[in-house]
């Protein structure tokens, strides 16, 4: 341990964090788009759906999560004896956890930037041979980067602070399971306060140097823009 912080806590909680920042990605973004671009049937009820675990306590996400993948249910038992994948009390689990509720971030935040860009700019590159995948990376991304980039940031902040979804899905295993946030409730509990601190310090230092990253590199791409 460097003072008092275990390592593997550190490790865990980066790949619990970039997992899940990369599935609030994966499927956030095309998300957002299609909220800011497309009116349909239903289309307050998904935004209300995607907001749902933003406001939800995430002991009550983890406890759902718990159900669904638990060996007692369908799902759970499909994935363990015909797919051999283990979620429950594994990283692999605090990471689908983190990216349920790091999600709302990133799909709200960018929708926000998509619904700013024009859509007469890409109809224009749509006239010019554009396919709509090409439209969006060639005009609608690069003008809504700063506000994608941002909810990414606040994704990963956020999946890297995670603690009652963790705790419900993943429980509290030493080199396993454990990350920053579970480290510092057990330093607590225990009444050791010095690794506390220092654990809640390296989390924010870590957070903060996201967030600092993607806002320098997001003024960069403004100014080559």
């Amino acid at each position: 341990m460097i003072g008092g912080i275990d390592p593997a806590d550190v490790r865990i909680t980066l790949q619990v964090a970039t997992l899940a920042t990369m599935l609030c990605i994966i499927f956030g973004v095309p998300t957002a788009w299609v909220l800011a671009r497309y009116r349909f049937p239903g289309h307050a009820f998904v935004e209300a759906l995607v907001t749902l675990p933003l406001i939800l306590p995430p002991t009550v996400v983890g406890y759902y999560l718990l159900r669904t993948f638990g060996q007692s249910s369908p799902i759970g038992r499909f994935l363990d004896e015909e797919l051999g994948v283990h979620l429950v009390f594994t990283w692999w689990g605090a990471a689908i956890a983190a990216s349920i509720l790091s999600a709302p971030l990133l799909i709200r935040t960018a929708q926000a930037a998509f619904e700013r860009v024009d859509p007469e700019l890409e109809r224009v590159a749509a006239t010019l041979g554009r396919t709509p995948v090409g439209v969006f990376f060639a005009v609608t991304l690069p003008l809504a980067v700063r506000g994608v980039a941002a909810g990414i940031a606040l994704a990963f902040a956020r999946a890297a602070g995670e603690f009652g979804a963790t705790i419900m899905i993943a429980g509290n295993i030493p080199g396993e399971t454990r990350t920053l946030p579970v480290s510092v409730y057990d330093a607590v509990q225990v009444g050791d306060i010095a690794r506390a601190n220092a654990t809640a310090l390296l989390l924010i230092s870590i957070t903060m140097g996201v967030l600092l990253f993607f806002t320098w590199a997001t003024l960069l791409v403004a100014r080559e823009q």
